[in-house]
């Protein structure tokens, strides 16, 4: 893909060079000054109202004097001015498990990376949640009449150890036994660090009257190969009395949440949780799109509150960096497993207490992620057999009733009557003619929970079986270097073999049913389906794809093993003695209403 090309910003450049030159007369001059006079003389950079000014000092601590801070840093900063003029060495600090690896950084006491150790990205990076320059957190508050935020002081920091657990104190001081604190605290083999707020001895410099505001962003990074389908699974996430909304996948949104016990910025496989239970009453979430960037999926922002009343106050949350695993989200106890998108209401229920479980069994066994899948059709398509059989057997019924059902056809031109005499005959022979189709509608909710489950289990992110390289995303054998509307810009060699399969299925099911090869919309129907299957599955995750290839095999091998065991001559002397046996009864309900229906249709027409 080309890469914008950069341009020359000349009047920089000029800028740049200008500056530089007054610095050196100035420097010089200086220098100067300081041999004949044989003194220290501080160089003061020029500030904004928006950033903080650096100063250059031989040792500058908070035990220095207020004389030591310039006049424009306690005019900008006020009684925070010694703060922020401690040098900013862009020191960064870690805390680390077996599992992650969380970047602290001095400038703003926040985290800035977050390091999954057990997981790259599409790419084969080390996958990284938060990057620095491209997300924020931030604490607004009041001093003074002045606003400031924590991303303008450099927090000076101290690590411990108590146990096995890490801490490092983030540490904002103002004064002697004034300060703003962040903790944070990992302890080993678990996704979440325990996160306090304390804020000890500032009720007379924090204006109690103006709420600390809490400001939290992040610009998702791109971590699969199918950035379209990953954007799709890219939203802002919370839960309310164990209820888990989100926000609009396919559009930029906003809403005001009441009381969320925590909320999360959720990519595809990866999350980032902050639990805000008992301490926010409303938080603003809103998400942007980047439909135009390679790099990134969504930018995902929160706003909220914090009340402060004065005196020294704590605010004790927790970070949850995870991993979308339903195993090891529902560990935590706290409703995380909800972010898994398995589908809603019985194909949600079927994919938590069926097909995860069974998932789950074969991989405890050791297979790998192509045979577990293909032992789960197996296992799949043996329970519902029953379901399978009877569908087929009932198209075998309706198969040997063809040549009657022809002769009516033939006697009656009346098309009601008709209808009467192949109503009388299915009822005396004991045949349905939705036979056929109302069995296969109990398989419908499995192939649904399927179609939920393959893309969302972390499980087969860059596991690679056959030529697919990775059964979480597409198999591409073959890239066009063009795209194709509705169908995508490579091959999937799986979505092929299913689509095949799947003609080959129907071609033989419309075969075996008299009843659906008169109908000359499934002729079509014949044909249809698999070229919207083609174009939808093309981009979908290969593990689905090749799950649905395999049902399709074992399927058509069922109808062949049923119809060698069908008997013809015996099903049609079986439904003889039906026929003989069965009582002349009068007209059902659903027999008159039909022939007054299609009486009223007749009258209509003769009418016109």
């Amino acid at each position: 893909m080309l890469q914008q090309e950069k341009k020359t910003d000349y009047n920089s450049v000029i800028g740049f060079a200008l500056i530089g030159i007054v610095l050196f007369w100035f420097l010089n001059n200086q220098a100067d000054i300081v041999e004949s006079q044989n003194q220290a003389i501080t160089e003061q950079v020029e500030a904004s109202t928006t950033s903080p000014v650096e100063v250059e000092a031989n040792d500058v601590s908070l035990e220095s004097s207020s004389n030591s801070v310039s006049s424009d840093l306690q005019e900008v900063y006020g009684a925070f001015a010694q703060a922020a003029a401690v040098e900013d060495l862009s020191e960064k600090i870690y805390l680390e498990n077996d599992l992650i690896k969380v970047e602290l950084a001095a400038k703003g006491g926040r985290v800035t990376s977050v390091y999954l150790k057990e997981y790259q990205t599409y790419d084969s990076l080390p996958l990284n949640l938060l990057r620095e320059d491209s997300s924020r957190f931030d604490l607004t508050f009041w001093s003074q009449n002045r606003r400031l935020q924590t991303s303008d002081f450099t927090f000076e920091s101290t690590a411990s150890q108590f146990g096995d657990s890490e801490s490092v104190s983030m540490r904002l001081n103002v004064q002697e036994g004034k300060y703003l604190e962040f903790v944070y605290s990992l302890a080993p083999n678990t996704y979440k660090v325990d996160y306090t707020i304390n804020i000890i001895g500032l009720n007379d410099i924090i204006q109690p009257q103006n709420p600390i505001e809490l400001d939290w962003s992040v610009k998702i990074p791109r971590q699969e190969l199918n950035k379209d389908n990953e954007s799709m699974n890219t939203s802002a996430y919370y839960i309310i009395d164990g209820e888990v909304d989100d926000l609009s996948v396919t559009s930029d949104d906003s809403e005001r949440v009441l009381n969320p016990d925590w909320i999360a910025f959720k990519s595809q496989y990866f999350s980032t949780v902050l639990t805000t239970k008992g301490l926010f009453k409303e938080i603003l979430l809103s998400t942007e799109e980047h439909s135009g960037s390679e790099n990134y999926l969504k930018t995902v922002n929160a706003s909220t509150e914090i009340n402060f009343n004065g005196g020294s106050q704590s605010y004790a949350m927790e970070w949850y960096f995870v991993p979308n695993h339903v195993k090891t989200l529902k560990s935590y106890g706290i409703g995380l497993e909800e972010l898994v998108p398995l589908g809603w209401s019985f194909i949600g229920w079927i994919n938590k207490y069926v097909v995860i479980n069974i998932f789950n069994a074969f991989e405890n066994w050791g297979f790998g992620y192509g045979v577990i899948i293909l032992m789960m059709a197996l296992l799949i398509k043996i329970a519902l057999f029953p379901f399978t059989y009877k569908s087929y057997t009932s198209m075998a019924k309706m198969r040997v009733l063809k040549p009657q059902v022809d002769a009516i056809n033939e006697k009656y031109e009346d098309k009601m009557k008709r209808q009467q005499e192949m109503m009388a005959l299915y009822k005396e022979t004991g045949v349905s003619p939705l036979g056929g189709c109302i069995p296969m509608l109990f398989q419908m909710p499995i192939l649904f929970a399927l179609f939920r489950f393959f893309p969302s289990s972390i499980e087969l992110r860059q596991q690679s079986f056959l030529w697919a390289n990775d059964l979480s995303t597409y198999d591409s054998i073959l890239d066009l270097g063009f795209s194709i509307p509705f169908y995508g810009d490579h091959v999937s060699l799986f979505t092929l073999l299913m689509t095949a399969t799947t003609v080959l299925q129907m071609k033989y099911s419309t075969s075996m049913s008299p009843s659906n090869s008169q109908m000359p919309q499934m002729k079509y129907m014949m044909y249809f389906m698999p070229v919207i299957f083609l174009g939808v599955m093309n981009n979908y995750a290969a593990a689905l794809s090749y799950y649905y290839f395999l049902a399709n095999l074992i399927t058509f091998a069922q109808q062949k093993i049923i119809t060698g065991m069908t008997d013809d001559s015996a099903l049609l002397a079986k439904m003889e003695e039906n026929k003989q046996q069965a009582p002349k009864k009068g007209k059902s309900k659903f027999q008159a209403r039909l022939e007054k229906m299609m009486k009223e249709q007749q009258e209509a027409k003769s009418k016109k």
